[in-house]
């Protein structure tokens, strides 16, 4: 064996023990007590095994499957700027939270076919993502010639697409597009993701302030209020259970969104969610912030009012939810948010915050009570592994699986700010916050890309991941669990 992780408590999605985890090439080949005092009797026979072989102490500590950031976008453009994070600086300090794999979003440009737009996005990571990395293909431009090369994409190891239905006459598809994305998606095996807000409404409402003068920070979330979100959640649910899709809502932040899709899941339909973790501890309160600084917490969907909050948990506790993801889209302050200050409409939106995602889940959520240290887990890793076509090499810890592990230590303390994070942006939206319960090393592979608080893997030891069909197909119709 190449690494032994001795004397750690596992935890899986279903289960916590005390193991020691054997690793080789890569790959968990053992798991089982007393493995490491096995190993090095073993060794004593075989000096050079020995010599090879590292043992990782992680007594008092949490063994856990690495977590899957099913959300990020790193080295996105925008019309008037680009995110902050490209994929070596943004999967470095993903790596740093835990997280051992990545789903990006590859943004198609109207026009450009789809095979042209992963062209660019794997070049874009190629070299440089130190985790695992793969796509979502987003579509902007339904036209025929666009959706006869799902089935080549599909090929490629691309088996999900995303639609928005906000951001009317750039990204925004009509509910026609909607519907044909979903019928050709379902016949060739592909899981559709959606970005629910009516948009054209929206826009109206954007317009109106604009004319009356309302266009500091506080009215970015007054131009996008929760029952919009409700209402465009529903009708994406609606036409799926018209043509017998599945679907994966995106970032889903309030009470009228997760009533739709409690309903659907309840009703057997296979619709599933995410929320991230702003939306679990951050409100709309903070773009009161003095000044210009609301704009710091400027995304979309917006911040909520606190309300919203213990519904969300409560959607994660009892399996409404099934994934937690960042939406990690970061943006300096300086230079980037400020391009806004004259017009909300013109500030970038999206905030920092896949280093951060399991340490606020585990702190927020598993030491407050409003999870279990499985239900993180699952939430994190097994659930988009399955979800997404990873499962078993990725999301599980079992004998076969990829050794992609975060060793969390449950009473490390840590204040979050620029001094403690790793992502490449001028402040952070949990500036101050303390928590409890952290990742103290990171193993990709077998490697360690994070070790005590520093990103230890060579740049581009990421792989992309060519993934397989969703598990939202299993018994499509017949039941919404995983």
């Amino acid at each position: 064996m190449d690494l032994i992780i001795r004397n750690g408590n596992v935890a899986t999605a279903s289960a916590v023990y005390r193991a020691d985890i054997g690793i080789t090439g890569g790959k968990i080949v053992r798991i089982e007590r007393g493995l490491a005092g096995a190993a090095a009797s073993e060794a004593g026979m075989a000096p050079n095994a020995a010599a090879r072989m590292e043992v990782y102490d992680a007594t008092g500590k949490y063994v856990l499957p690495g977590a899957i950031d099913v959300h990020t976008h790193f080295d996105m453009p925008l019309p008037t700027t680009r995110v902050s994070d490209d994929f070596r600086t943004g999967t470095l300090a993903a790596a740093c939270g835990g997280i051992t794999s990545i789903i990006d979003f590859a943004n198609q440009v109207k026009g450009e076919s789809l095979s042209k737009t992963l062209d660019d996005w794997r070049e874009r990571a190629h070299g440089k993502a130190v985790v695992d990395y793969g796509f979502h293909m987003t579509i902007t431009d339904a036209r025929d010639e666009v959706l006869d090369e799902i089935p080549r994409i599909r090929d490629q190891g691309i088996t999900t697409l995303k639609i928005l239905m906000a951001y009317k006459g750039t990204l925004m598809q009509d509910d026609a597009a909607i519907y044909r994305i979903l019928e050709r998606a379902v016949k060739e095996g592909l899981l559709v993701l959606v970005h629910c807000e009516n948009g054209g409404v929206i826009d109206a409402r954007q317009k109106q302030f604009a004319a009356e003068g309302k266009r500091s920070p506080v009215w970015h979330p007054r131009s996008r209020p929760p029952i919009l979100e409700g209402e465009a959640t529903g009708r994406v649910i609606d036409i799926a259970e018209m043509v017998g899709a599945p679907v994966y809502v995106v970032h889903l932040t309030c009470r009228q969104a997760l009533e739709r899709v409690q309903a659907a899941r309840a009703g057997g339909l296979p619709v599933f969610a995410e929320t991230c973790p702003q939306y679990l501890v951050l409100d709309e309160s903070m773009i009161d912030a003095p000044g210009f600084e609301g704009a710091k917490f400027v995304c979309s969907p917006p911040l909520r009012e606190k309300s919203h909050q213990a519904v969300l948990w409560a959607g994660l506790r009892n399996g409404f939810l099934s994934v937690v993801g960042s939406d990690h889209a970061p943006f300096n302050f300086k230079g980037q948010k400020e391009l806004g200050r004259e017009n909300f409409l013109l500030i970038p939106n999206g905030l920092p915050g896949s280093e951060t995602l399991v340490p606020i889940l585990y702190s927020e959520g598993v030491r407050k009570g409003r999870i279990s240290l499985n239900e993180m887990v699952a939430l994190t890793s097994t659930n988009p592994a399955k979800l997404f076509g990873l499962f078993p090499e990725k999301g599980t810890l079992s004998v076969g699986s990829d050794a992609d592990l975060m060793i969390l230590d449950p009473e490390k303390r840590v204040v979050l700010g620029l001094d403690t994070l790793h992502h490449r942006v001028d402040y952070s939206p949990y500036e101050g916050m303390e928590v409890r319960g952290v990742p103290v090393a990171t193993l990709s592979r077998g490697v360690f890309v994070h070790r005590d608080g520093e990103g230890t893997a060579p740049v581009g030891h990421g792989r992309f991941l060519a993934r397989g069909k969703s598990a939202a197909f299993d018994g499509l119709i017949e039941r919404a669990g995983l």
